[in-house]
């Protein structure tokens, strides 16, 4: 949804698949949603597209070759995923990345404020970087209901409040963006391009 967003602005961008953690959910399975809006989708190779294989693909270094380009690491939700961003750490650092931390009330690590707390040092323990802000991305895929984005908004907050770090932004299903535009802000539409097999 990030790079459809940049797609949407006319900007020219690449989405590094660095997932090493979570085999349903990966940007690859993208390629060519990514591909048709003019991104280039960077990967470990498509002949192990399935596999569950934590190599980084050489190409990520064009992310930081190319100012021009606007670049998004999709990376696993926990820290074994965020040793991903150690790795990159400076030169991320160099140019001027932004570290944006996705927090869903609904999942089992961060479904209080003192979970997502800890969640969050975690990442920034091991990935030597600091978050620089949070998504708040409280869903149930289709099932999601106003009540988990508000609930969800409410979470992201006291997570703020206790961290110092700011809400970016609350992703919210397209079919509920206008609804739920009454009780939080800055609201961004999300579509859901990825599915389970069995959906």
């Amino acid at each position: 949804n990030m790079a459809m967003a940049l797609a949407d602005l006319g900007h020219a961008f690449a989405v590094a698949d660095l997932d090493i953690v979570d085999p349903y959910f990966r940007s690859r399975e993208c390629k060519s949603i990514i591909e048709e809006r003019g991104g280039r989708l960077i990967a470990s190779s498509q002949a192990n597209m399935d596999a569950d294989m934590p190599s980084m693909p050489p190409d990520v270094f064009a992310l930081f070759d190319t100012p021009e380009l606007y670049g998004i690491l999709d990376i696993g939700g926990d820290p074994a995923g965020a040793r991903v961003l150690a790795r990159y750490r400076h030169q991320l650092q160099q140019n001027s990345a932004r570290v944006l931390c996705v927090v869903n009330g609904n999942r089992p690590l961060s479904d209080t404020p003192e979970k997502a707390v800890q969640y969050i040092r975690d990442i920034e323990r091991a990935s030597g970087m600091n978050i620089d802000g949070l998504i708040n991305n409280t869903h149930c895929c289709y099932l999601t209901e106003l009540e988990d984005i508000r609930s969800g908004a409410q979470l992201a907050e006291q997570v703020s409040v206790l961290t110092g770090i700011p809400v970016v932004c609350h992703a919210v299903p397209r079919k509920l963006a206008e609804q739920a535009s009454d009780f939080v802000y800055p609201v961004f539409p999300m579509n859901l391009y990825m599915k389970k097999p069995w959906e």
